[in-house]
């Protein structure tokens, strides 16, 4: 089991506080027994004795946390934290980044190493600090080291500088020493020298110890190429990796659903409630009924009124006789 001085001193100044309000607990059932008792000098005893446990309670708390602000930077003056074992084979690994010298047509990135030991802070970062802490110009950091996944302790699971899609989080893992808390520092992400993603925050960790910058992106965004990480402390830069993605990210297919939508468009279905205009062209059915037409029966009324026709030739004579 691996304990840092960060643990340890947490550990020691919980001891101490319980250590001190014990002595208050015996002192507190001091006081008690004294008030009971009626002899003048076993009281005066008990009391003395009541009122030594409250000091040493005191003097104890008091120690406690002076022993939690100052211990862990007096520590570190005297053990400075030493980088990880991981971050010995990763030198090696950098190597292994010679295959892209196959790209000989590319030269300018054989010369991107020559700028690498000096990286400048982009003004429009620093224009947005907020800390009013001056960093320490003797902090310092270790190599980075990337990895898919972090321990408890911040320390890199199967760290590689190559990585095959697909991807969604990679670490940078580190150790340092000599931080001030609230003092601002900056993590830059870069692919192919361009800025993707950055975070620039105040310090919230000890002075020493293990730390890490993340950088989370859907599968599809982690084109392949190389990418480099550079840390900055206020605008000082201090440590720099480089890593590289290899293979085609993923395509984003989940887009594809939304085509389901224009097979609504497939409601013309509805429209083809044209068949009751179709009904309507059978109506002419109903004009089959020319058969009652065909019945002569109407027509031969008509032709009974040949009877009456045969009286209009007394109605004009009538006629005559009124104009007379």
């Amino acid at each position: 089991m691996n304990i840092d001085i960060e643990t340890t001193v947490t550990v020691v100044f919980i001891l101490l506080l319980v250590a001190a309000g014990a002595m208050l607990f015996y002192a507190i059932r001091a006081f008690r027994e004294a008030s009971r008792l009626r002899f003048f000098l076993k009281r005066r005893q008990i009391l003395g004795r009541a009122w030594q446990l409250v000091f040493i309670a005191l003097l104890i708390i008091s120690g406690a946390f002076l022993f939690n602000r100052f211990a862990e930077p007096v520590t570190y003056q005297v053990f400075e934290p030493s980088p990880t074992i991981t971050t010995t084979p990763t030198v090696t690994l950098t190597q292994t980044a010679t295959l892209i010298s196959t790209s000989t047509q590319t030269p300018t990135v054989t010369d991107t190493p020559e700028f690498t030991p000096t990286p400048l802070m982009p003004a429009a970062i620093s224009e947005g600090f907020t800390s009013e802490v001056t960093p320490n110009p003797e902090s310092v950091f270790s190599n980075l080291t990337f990895a898919r996944r972090l321990t408890g302790e911040y320390l890199p699971v199967d760290a590689s500088e190559i990585f095959d899609q697909p991807n969604s989080i990679l670490y940078g893992s580190f150790t340092y020493d000599k931080m001030l808390p609230n003092s601002q520092w900056t993590a830059l992400w870069f692919r192919e020298g361009e800025l993707i993603n950055y975070e620039t925050i105040l310090w919230d960790g000890a002075s020493g110890g293990y730390g890490y910058t993340d950088l989370t992106l859907p599968s599809e965004e982690w084109l392949p190429g190389q990418y480099e990480v550079q840390i900055f402390v206020g605008e000082t830069w201090k440590t720099s990796g480089v890593f590289e993605i290899v293979g085609i990210p993923p395509t984003a297919t989940p887009t594809l659903t939304s085509t389901v939508t224009p097979t609504q468009t497939e409601t013309q279905l509805p429209t083809e409630t044209l068949l009751p205009t179709a009904s309507a062209t059978t109506t002419p059915i109903p004009t089959a009924t020319e058969k009652p037409t065909a019945t002569e029966a109407p027509s031969q009324t008509p032709t009974m009124t040949k009877i009456p026709t045969e009286t209009l030739v007394p109605a004009p004579t009538r006629r005559s006789t009124i104009y007379r």
